[in-house]
């Protein structure tokens, strides 16, 4: 029997469709559900990829008895918190608080005014570790709510008021300068693990966002540690078993501190993220490793996530069913015995392959396999003959059983996809690439956004789901719809980005500039949700703002600069003090501080040095330059689809660059050469 989840679009909350537990998505009925019936709500919130959220599920939910107690007592709502990333980082904020940590899955129970008062992540079946069983916390929180009523709403109320007094204040801060970006690469200094690469210790997360600063550090300062500790990052994970050594792609995180074991499951944010890093690394430095990872993220991210529909399903499982055991485990799909790879490839290559991919006897995983990785001491191995043995062992690891793959498109991750793939088709000559991220693009003009340019956060099977989109959403999209404007030449992908951050000024914005994730006539949460911090992906606030810089830069528009100027005030705060955590704010900045640079490619498009021109232009290292190419654009709007492309005249009928920034042009040119030297070096 299905519960009331059966015809929900998130596979999330699909998997809990059959439970005996009585179901509700998050909604208003629920909560009214709850105050008819007087009894509190168990809320929990995970994600379709999340190991820890399946092991709760197969323990608790779908238990008769725990099942049982949990209707009778409890109404129960499971939210994805993909799906609604608001009210995940609502309540994450309170378990936070008021745990000092927190992660999924999580369990909040609430009063029907969707007050908080009792907080947890994993609950196990028995007592384990010093954490009380599931049932015990069930049967706990149902004695207070009966036997101490006042208590409880006393206790909710006032967690209620001190998240309400966590208000941000950073609009008046300003905007960061050279000094702030450089206290922020100190700070990162401090940190960086020059043994290993990255950042801290384990867990280890990569840094996509803070290696995109210290590349754009580099181009605007020609500081060479900051490319450093860039490049050797980026070396350490694409050796490590982070990195899928044969099918592309990077996994969640490192549980070392060395890159080798992760943790399996593999997002589009990180991929889309760490595609454009190495792409954009190989652009800085003509590293072949850097070209060779960027292509292969890229060609998994088309291969394993892109959905029927042309965009790009959310994750893969970390989850698979062991082929030898016929129990699902993390890892089972990616990970090897000697005598595995023997068995696929014969004594021989399965011994070159063994000491290529360090692959021991021990093993460097569970149960004596291990995780492929590319030891620095490892044989030099002929180019040819390892990918030949990469193909077959490829093959042979396409007939285990897959990990399941979450279907549904996330419109902020799929802007991050659209970016990293358009550029990359550009870089490599590659325009299959560039078609993928088109059809992207398409497809969430189509199915995610309605007549006002209003986005929904998710579709499934293109069916646009019920969620409004978030912040993160208009930033991300419309930084997606930008690089693909860059690329192709293509006006229209210009205008759609203009809709998009005029709605971030109209329906996010505060009064002193900051922003908020939700928009003003959103859903109203016990608190309106506002968090400028970058972890895994962007955050809306910092998304919205490089997005609202690049867009003024195209048109000339002083309103939408002077917004991303405030929102920037968030790394004047923070840049200095925790630099990891506001990266894409800070790549921002240095896109702010750099101008950022206007490029205009001006010619006729059969004209083949017309191509080699924009091609330089998009190799340009300047921080956060805009390009657009195409004819040129005549007073009367007529000609080119860009702004930038405005009464731009061919010198000698040739196609010519012009390149400007902070309201001064550099001599219009003809020569690539001379464009490259004018948008920072650039190799071949």
């Amino acid at each position: 029997m299905s519960n009331r989840l059966a015809n929900e679009t998130s596979p999330y909350l699909l998997q809990h469709a059959d439970n005996p537990v009585d179901w509700w998505p998050w909604s208003p009925e629920a909560f009214a559900e709850a105050r008819e019936r007087g009894v509190p709500v168990m809320l929990s919130v995970g994600y379709s990829s999340c190991h820890w959220c399946h092991v709760m599920a197969h323990e608790s939910f779908e238990d008769e008895l725990a099942a049982a107690y949990m209707n009778e007592h409890f109404v129960n709502i499971k939210v994805d918190r993909e799906e609604r990333p608001d009210v995940d980082a609502v309540y994450m904020e309170a378990v936070q608080a008021a745990t000092g940590q927190g992660g999924w899955p999580m369990t909040v129970f609430l009063t029907p005014d969707a007050e908080p008062f009792y907080f947890g992540t994993y609950f196990p079946p028995e007592p384990r570790h010093g954490m009380p069983s599931f049932m015990q916390v069930l049967e706990g929180v149902r004695t207070a709510w009966v036997g101490r009523p006042e208590e409880v709403t006393e206790v909710a109320q006032r967690i209620v008021r001190d998240l309400a007094g966590r208000q941000l204040d950073y609009g008046k801060a300003g905007a960061p300068g050279a000094e702030e970006l450089a206290q922020a690469l100190l700070g990162l200094t401090r940190e960086y693990d020059a043994v290993r690469g990255g950042f801290g210790g384990a867990p280890k997360f990569p840094p996509s966002m803070v290696l995109e600063f210290l590349l754009r550090h580099h181009a605007r300062t020609g500081g060479e540690g900051a490319l450093q500790m860039a490049a050797d990052t980026c070396e350490a994970m694409a050796r490590g078993g982070i990195y899928d050594q044969l099918g592309g792609g990077f996994a969640r995180y490192s549980v070392d501190r060395e890159w080798v074991v992760p943790h399996f499951e593999k997002m589009l944010y990180d991929n889309a993220l760490l595609c454009r890093v190495y792409a954009h690394l190989w652009r800085a430095t003509g590293s072949d490793l850097a070209r060779r990872v960027a292509l292969e993220t890229a060609d998994f991210m088309v291969r394993e996530l892109r959905t029927a529909e042309g965009g790009f399903a959310s994750a893969l499982d970390a989850d698979s069913e062991d082929p030898l055991t016929g129990k699902h485990a993390e890892g089972a799909y990616y990970a090897w015995t000697p005598a595995q790879l023997a068995e696929v490839l014969g004594e021989d290559d399965g011994a070159l392959a063994a000491a290529y991919f360090g692959v021991t006897q021990e093993g460097t995983f569970e149960h004596g396999a291990s995780v492929l990785q590319l030891p620095q001491d490892g044989p030099v191995v002929d180019a040819g003959m390892i990918a030949g043995i990469r193909e077959r062992l490829l093959a042979a690891r396409a007939g285990r059983p897959a990990p399941g793959r979450d279907d549904k498109v996330v419109a902020a991750w799929n802007g991050l996809a659209i970016a990293a793939l358009a550029e990359c088709g550009a870089y490599f000559d590659r325009p299959d690439l560039v078609e993928r991220a088109t059809e992207a693009a398409d497809l969430l003009v189509r199915v995610h956004m309605d007549g006002r340019a209003r986005l929904a956060r998710t579709s499934k099977g293109g069916r646009v789901g019920a969620n409004a989109g978030v912040l993160e959403d208009y930033g991300d999209v419309a930084e997606g719809f930008l690089a693909l404007a860059a690329v192709t030449g293509e006006g229209v992908w210009l205008e759609f980005a203009g809709f998009l951050v005029d709605l971030v000024l109209d329906r996010f914005t505060a009064e002193d500039g900051s922003l908020y994730d939700t928009a003003h006539d959103a859903e109203q949460l016990i608190r309106r949700p506002q968090d400028p911090t970058d972890t895994a992906a962007p955050s809306g606030w910092t998304a919205a703002a490089g997005a609202l810089l690049s867009y003024a830069a195209h048109t000339g528009s002083q309103a939408h600069r002077t917004a991303a100027e405030r929102a920037l005030g968030v790394v004047h705060a923070l840049g200095p003090r925790v630099p990891r955590y506001i990266g894409h704010g800070l790549a921002v900045a240095e896109a702010l501080l750099d101008g950022p640079r206007e490029v205009a490619v001006v010619g006729h498009p059969e004209d083949p040095a017309l191509a080699g021109l924009h091609r330089t232009a998009l190799l340009g290292t300047a921080p956060g330059a805009v390009v657009a190419v195409g004819l040129p654009r005549a007073a009367d709007g007529s000609g080119g689809e860009f702004p930038l492309l405005a009464e731009r005249t061919l010198v000698h009928d040739l196609p010519t660059a012009y390149v400007c920034r902070h309201f001064v042009c550099a001599r219009p040119t003809t020569d690539p050469v001379e464009l490259a030297e004018q948008l920072g070096a650039v190799h071949p």
